[in-house]
């Protein structure tokens, strides 16, 4: 019994080597593994060349492919990241400009605003003046006797002679007493008394 036991270990090693060694052989035949130099002695007893078969594998390693499937892809991220980058850079460069001609545009806004502003303190600082000057006026020839203040009145132009009377008039109102405008005017000539009057019927109150 020992003996058939021993038999068939022998056997199964028997078969085991030939597995491997048919094995290494088809390995070594697709280029998966290199193993010629294990087989050439059985290539030259049995009068033939060792067997070679170039791939794909034998002539780039695929760790070779690898490395440069992924260089290739990383080149081609950073080459997408780039463009991302500039087109950023460009739409960057873009809003700034829009923003520097808005600003632009405030400020010539703000500028105009105030040469408004300060254009229309000016005309009413001048109104406030002359609104004062001509209450003055009005207040010295309420005054005066009426020939010498209808001889002021003559010397001035249309219209602050007007400005003059509808002063005079408003201060009647506001003091509760008669206006001398129409007495004034009665002693004036007449046709420049008529041409006063027609200017106050057809002109409004001026700042000028």
């Amino acid at each position: 019994m020992a003996g058939k036991g021993i038999g068939k270990s022998i056997v199964l090693l028997i078969i085991i080597v030939i597995l491997v060694l048919g094995g290494l052989l088809w390995f070594n035949f697709l280029g998966l593994i290199h193993v010629n130099s294990l087989f050439a002695p059985v290539y030259k007893l049995l009068g033939k060349e060792p067997q070679v078969s170039i791939s794909t594998t034998q002539s780039k390693p695929v760790t070779g492919d690898l490395d440069a499937d992924r260089l290739a892809k990383q080149r081609e991220a950073l080459d997408i990241f780039k463009e991302e980058l500039d087109k950023r850079e460009t739409d960057i460069a873009e809003v700034e400009k829009q923003n520097e001609k808005v600003a632009t545009e405030l400020l010539e806004r703000e500028k105009n605003q105030e040469e408004r502003e300060k254009t229309f303190d000016q005309t009413v600082n001048k109104y406030n003046e002359k609104m004062v000057n001509i209450t003055q006026i009005a207040e010295n020839l309420n005054g005066m006797r009426p020939e010498n203040a209808v001889a002021i009145l003559e010397a001035l132009d249309d219209q602050t002679c007007i400005d003059v009377l509808r002063r005079v008039e408003e201060i009647a109102v506001e003091s509760g007493s008669s206006s001398m405008g129409s007495y004034w005017l009665s002693l004036m000539p007449a046709d420049r008394a008529a041409e006063i009057q027609r200017k106050m019927l057809s002109k409004p109150e001026s700042l000028n």
